[in-house]
């Protein structure tokens, strides 16, 4: 089966590709993605000989449209329902953007208490926390996150489209080479999902704090971000994530946009494997 129930209901939908007797890579997805936004890393990692997991997140993808547990500790949660039921052990655990805060999440109270996590890697993560208080004085004025709210409730199909053509891949930068399908695959991966999900996944990835996530990594954890990341100010994000882990390496890709992943797989792939080999 590749869709498991949780404790409350959600149906979390799978997949798990490769050696079963491999060293497992975990990928955790973006908003408002779905599992197939790894596409080129599962794959080249499979060629290389690893088991590739990635899940879509409640209400997300093909997991079912639960109209609750939009919030951090349940997407954690969630994704340590995988890896228990898959038992996968020894893990490394990619988290990109939303996904990097589900991962920090995951590792800090379930992966490395129940000893099965190997390292973590968070690219263009949104640790500690995105949005601006007192305490976090460079953050994003919540006044983005409420337009984010308002332009997704008014039109969520024109919305995502803007943000994909836009400041996602960095194709709305003077000379970028935009890719329609590019932006078709993400569009279509969003409207796989749920409105409520996606509306209440915003103050999630905005608004949850997770220094004490941070703080509470010890396994060796990579953090890469480009510096040209418009959705996620790598100041108050990769720059932060490396001073709070305990054991973190830290690089920074110059002119990268947030969705270098797929933009700049060719580069970020053997930087991905080498970190898992070393």
């Amino acid at each position: 089966m590749t869709v498991i129930t949780t404790k409350d209901g959600a149906e979390i939908y799978f997949k798990d590709w490769g050696p079963k007797d491999a060293q497992p890579i975990m990928f955790h997805h973006g908003w408002p993605l779905s599992a197939d936004d790894w596409d080129a890393q599962m794959l080249y990692f499979l060629q290389h000989g690893y088991r590739v997991v990635a899940h879509d997140r409640r209400g997300h993808g093909r997991s079912s449209q639960i109209d609750t547990g939009h919030d951090m500790d349940h997407y954690a949660a969630d994704a340590s329902a995988v890896a228990e039921h898959l038992d996968l052990r020894n893990a490394v655990h990619i988290g990109h953007s939303t996904g990097g805060g589900e991962v920090a999440r995951y590792v800090a109270r379930f992966g490395q208490p129940q000893g099965r996590v190997a390292k973590a890697v968070l690219v263009s993560a949104v640790p500690p926390l995105m949005v601006k208080t007192a305490d976090n004085p460079g953050g994003t004025d919540i006044s983005v996150f409420d337009g984010f709210r308002s332009a997704l409730a008014a039109n969520r199909a024109a919305f995502f489209l803007d943000v994909a053509s836009g400041p996602f891949y960095g194709f709305n930068r003077p000379g970028a080479q935009v890719s329609d399908a590019v932006v078709r695959n993400w569009w279509r991966q969003g409207m796989m999902g749920s409105a409520l999900a996606h509306h209440a996944g915003i103050k999630a990835f905005s608004e949850t704090d997770q220094t004490e996530d941070l703080k509470a990594i010890s396994v060796p954890t990579l953090v890469l971000q480009g510096d040209d990341d418009q959705i996620v100010p790598y100041a108050d994000a990769s720059l932060l994530q490396v001073k709070l882990l305990q054991n973190g390496t830290l690089k920074i890709y110059p002119g990268f946009p947030h969705g270098m992943l797929t933009t700049h797989a060719a580069v970020l792939n053997p930087d991905l494997l080498a970190f898992v080999r070393g």
